[in-house]
């Protein structure tokens, strides 16, 4: 699809969503948790530990946080750097503790991995790999610089080396893959917050559209009676004024004037038809309506319809949704973008389904692609030849997401295949070998005369003027 503004929010801004207050709680839990550490291990297992250090490293991170609390606002958000700060902080302070509790022979070496988690999750790649970076080096001295642990009685408690080594290869493994698997799903499902915003905009401007349109359906049919009126007082005012041509002129400008008010209002009001029409129309005036922006880009759209199996000739009416309106639209405007000059759409129906197939002539999607199309911000690095072939092509891979998501809503079932596949059972024609699109509606999701859709709307009533 076409690039458009989109307003998405980049990977910088999104990481000022966190609240100051919400790293401040999760610090007094971590705050928390390890002075109860350092009580059990005092007082129950009577280990010798530095106490004067251990609580100065707890202290530093209550201070921390009073100040936090006391200087900044309630709502604070913290930018980019700001996070990065709180987080490294978190990540040098509970490795100052570790390593005055015996480094990676303290089973709790593990909470290590709690900053880098966080950091994949809501920081820029920069900032993680930092972060990640960071650990695996603290990690490394641990391993060899630390105090060791002690009973009262001057034992040391240590594990063997094996398990040094052991704990330190997993701390960095898990660093690494924690890291990576958080960075990864955090991407996939902002990548998926962004698309259906993306969408949700598509759809909200489709159904503007649809709302105007039937505004102005209704002023069309509304201002009839007046426009009636005017032409009708000015036809008389003419006959009446045969002896004052100046004046005479002067009807005949406002008769014709009426006149064009009228023609305008049809055109714009879908010529004079009420909301009947705005809620259903056969199904291929559906998909010329959806095809026609398109309709003068270069290419030849070509537009065929019929019955197959036992589908019956009368071809069905359908709901006129801004989802398949705005869908349809997207897949077809893709589908010139590609072509080389020729488009098809085909609508067909059953008894029981109802179709519309976009095929082109163009070079069809890339094979390592099709499984994954419909997923948002899906697109293959472009070769020269593709831009010079293209030159106004320069999509996101959100505008096949969009039609998916909103033909999807609607009921419909999407699939995307190649003509030039020999497993293709679509189409037979050597000319139309590029991509295909299929969608298929249970024919009683969308038809509108079954069951909960066949709605009585009322006769058209058509301008008199």
């Amino acid at each position: 699809m076409r690039s458009t503004q989109t307003g998405l929010i980049s990977e910088t801004e999104r990481s000022s969503w966190i609240r100051l207050r919400t790293l401040i709680f999760l610090r007094w839990v971590a705050i928390a948790g390890q002075l109860i550490a350092i009580t059990v291990a005092q007082q129950m297992y009577n280990l010798r530990l530095e106490l004067g250090l251990c609580y100065l490293a707890v202290g530093v991170s209550v201070i921390g946080n009073l100040i936090a609390i006391f200087v900044f606002p309630e709502n604070k958000r913290l930018t980019e750097t700001e996070n990065f700060l709180m987080v490294l902080f978190d990540l040098l302070q509970l490795s100052f503790l570790l390593y005055l509790t015996g480094g990676l022979h303290n089973p709790f070496a593990l909470l290590l991995l709690g900053p880098v988690t966080i950091s994949a999750t809501v920081m820029t790649l920069r900032s993680t790999v930092i972060i990640g970076g960071t650990a695996i080096i603290l990690v490394t001295l641990l391993a060899e610089f630390h105090l060791p642990l002690r009973t009262e009685q001057g034992f040391i408690l240590r594990i063997p080396d094996i398990f040094v080594f052991g704990n330190w290869a997993a701390i960095i493994i898990a660093t690494i893959f924690m890291g990576a698997y958080s960075r990864r799903v955090s991407t996939e499902m902002h990548s998926m917050g962004d698309a259906l915003a993306a969408t949700q905009m598509a759809l909200a401007r489709e159904q503007k559209l649809t709302d105007l349109g039937g505004v102005v359906a209704a002023a069309a049919h509304e201002m009839g009676t007046p426009l009636a009126t005017i032409k009708l007082a000015s036809s008389e005012l003419i006959e009446e004024l045969e002896n004052s041509p100046e004046l005479r002129e002067d009807a005949i400008l406002i008769r014709e004037q009426a006149d064009r008010c009228r023609d305008i209002l049809r055109d714009m009001g879908r010529a004079g038809k009420d909301d009947l029409h705005l809620r259903q129309a056969p199904l291929s005036a559906v998909v010329q309506e959806a095809a026609e922006p398109h309709m003068r880009r270069g290419k030849t759209i070509h537009f065929e319809e019929g019955p197959i199996a036992d589908g019956g000739y009368a071809q069905p009416s359908i709901l006129r949704k801004p989802e398949v309106i705005h869908g349809l639209r997207n897949l077809i405007q893709n589908a010139v973008d590609f072509a080389r000059a020729n488009i098809w759409v085909e609508c067909l129906w059953t008894e029981d389904l109802i179709s519309v197939r976009i095929l082109d002539d163009g070079r069809g999607y890339p094979s390592h692609l099709i499984g994954r199309i419909g997923d948002p911000f899906v697109r293959r690095r472009r070769s020269d030849s593709d831009r010079t072939a293209r030159p106004e092509y320069e999509g996101m891979g959100l505008g096949l997401f969009i039609a998916k998501t909103l033909l999807e809503r609607t009921g419909a079932e999407l699939t995307f295949s190649n003509g030039s596949d020999p497993y293709q059972s679509i189409t037979s024609d050597k000319n139309r070998r590029g991509a295909i699109v299929e969608v298929v509606w249970p024919r009683a999701m969308i038809d509108a005369q079954l069951g909960e859709n066949a709605i009585p709307l009322g006769t058209n009533k058509p301008i008199e003027v």
